[in-house]
């Protein structure tokens, strides 16, 4: 067996693959050993109770998925009293996604949950409205990332994660900006803005009009940003989008990824996770690879 350890920030994870946030729930018990996994990561909590987008939410495209939930949640407090209770019988450290409004419910979602001692790591969904700067995303400004990440620095001690968008011009800046903030990883990233038209009825699929793109359509411009984003930071990367097998994960993890989060493919075969863990394996196992960290960032450009 190969070392498929990695760190992220203060984690040690005893292997690369999580679930990304929104994909993954305990329900999945009866059908994924989740204690094979190296991290959990529930779907992104807010302050106060969501109800999410109107449907239909979800629509299947060319090699891919549109989803448009809008992170339905039941809030903080439901969150820390009847959701971090059920995770307390895995291992795998749990990483809490959470997303705000406002500067201010990141930081009242960080206070809250750094005094949770089951919460290892918290993501930062930076993809979500942004009411301060009319709609536009947190993640598609520099300035707006550097002073939400600061302000959630200055209230936790836990391992700070930044989930970027994709739909910017420059995603190096925006992960720049994260990293002289205070963030300790990256995730890269968010699912791709996209809309689809039913030819027949002519009227948009998704009930929410547009939706994230995910599904292995979108791994090849996935590995370009992870690999732009490795090139300009010295962050940890998780790599997130269109990860389906084994292979692809090595690919990001090539293109300068520490660790790799899997999400459509979980909807396509539930144990899809533990299936990559396999497969990254063998994959050191035949090409007589030690340790997997030694694969990080090592594309061959000769």
């Amino acid at each position: 067996m190969s070392d498929l350890s990695v760190s992220i920030g203060k984690l040690m994870l005893k292997n690369p693959i999580m679930p990304a946030s929104g994909t993954f729930g305990a329900e999945l018990t009866p059908l994924l050993d989740i204690n094979r996994l190296g991290a959990l990561v529930p779907k992104s909590v807010t302050v106060s109770a969501r109800d999410g987008n109107p449907s239909p939410r979800v629509c299947e495209t060319s090699a891919s998925m549109i989803n448009s939930i809008g992170i339905q949640s039941k809030g903080i407090d439901d969150y820390v009293t009847r959701l971090l209770p059920e995770y307390r019988k895995f291992s795998p450290p749990l990483i809490a996604s959470i997303s705000g409004e406002t500067i201010q419910e990141y930081e009242t979602l960080a206070a809250r949950l750094d005094a949770q001692p089951d919460v290892a790591a918290l993501e930062l969904n930076i993809s979500c409205p942004n009411l301060r700067t009319n709609g536009q995303a947190f993640g598609m400004s520099a300035e707006a990332t550097a002073q939400l990440v600061r302000t959630v620095r200055a209230v936790t001690d836990k391992t700070v994660i930044v989930k970027l968008t994709p739909n910017v011009t420059r995603i190096q800046d925006i992960a720049q900006a994260a990293e002289h903030a205070g963030a300790d990883a990256l995730t890269v990233a968010n699912t791709f803005l996209a809309m689809a038209i039913d030819s027949e009825t002519r009227k948009p699929r998704i009930g929410n009009l547009m939706g994230g793109l995910s599904g292995a359509a979108v791994k090849p411009l996935v590995v370009r940003l992870i690999y732009q984003v490795h090139q300009a930071t010295r962050l940890p990367i998780i790599g997130s989008g269109g990860v389906m097998n084994g292979q692809d994960a090595i690919e990001m993890i090539l293109a300068g990824a520490s660790a790799v989060q899997v999400g459509t493919a979980t909807f396509l075969q539930p144990n899809a996770m533990t299936t990559i863990i396999d497969d990254i394996d063998d994959y050191l196992n035949r090409h007589q690879i030690e340790h997997l960290t030694d694969l990080i960032g090592q594309v061959d450009l000769s």
